[in-house]
């Protein structure tokens, strides 16, 4: 039987930052790294979610929250630029070691463990270990709500990275186990107000659309 949530369950508490209705749907969305340079050089690398990807006159990034007051914000500003870099699970974890490494004199690429190669139509860092490097160009921004903190952003790709085992589908390809990874942000019943861990998870391909007809 399905049941209307019109207004936050009892057993939800309002987070900050994110709605009830994040934990109650939780609808996975990619997860990359988002990499600059800050003002002194060094590179910036930034654990982000909560984006999309699409294509008219061009293929592009779209942020739906980037924080005003976070260093990829401000690095992406000054620099007009950035690269995505989209983990597999082998280096998922040292992607995520650059939160902790995230000082302003700290080369966080390198800090984490990982290799740093310079894009080639940008000046950006991009990470060697991700399986997919999208240099990506600022085009525009705008508030997410009036008087809030974060704010939507758009980059265009001009160019990409990817690994050679990706390409055949029949082989790697880009899904499954090795494929591109997916925040599950902390799903939770609004009956009961039971939260669960926040999970990574991979697609698993269904069938076809002509096999679903």
């Amino acid at each position: 039987m399905k049941r209307e949530i019109t207004d936050c369950p009892e057993k939800l508490k309002e987070e900050y930052g994110f709605s009830w209705m994040e934990h109650v749907l939780a609808i996975p969305s990619p997860l990359v790294n988002v990499t600059t340079y800050k003002k002194n050089g060094l590179p910036n690398a930034t654990m982000q979610s909560w984006c999309t990807f699409v294509g008219e006159n061009g293929y592009h990034v779209i942020f739906g929250s980037v924080n005003k007051n976070g260093h990829m914000y401000k690095s992406c500003k000054e620099t007009g630029s950035c690269v995505v870099n989209i983990p597999s699970k082998d280096v998922f974890l040292r992607c995520m070691a650059t939160i902790e490494n995230n000082g302003y004199d700290n080369d966080e690429i390198t800090m984490s463990g990982l290799s740093v190669i310079e894009a080639h139509k940008i000046k950006a860092p991009m990470i060697a270990e991700c399986m997919v490097n999208l240099e990506c160009e600022f085009e525009w921004e705008h508030d997410l709500v009036e008087d809030g903190y974060s704010v939507v952003m758009c980059f265009k790709v001009v160019n990409v990275w990817m690994d050679e085992c990706l390409f055949d589908e029949k082989s790697q390809g880009r899904y499954g186990d090795n494929g591109y990874l997916y925040n599950i942000h902390s799903p939770q019943n609004p009956e009961d107000g039971k939260e669960y861990e926040t999970y990574v998870g991979t697609i698993k391909k269904l069938a076809t659309y002509n096999e679903l007809k």
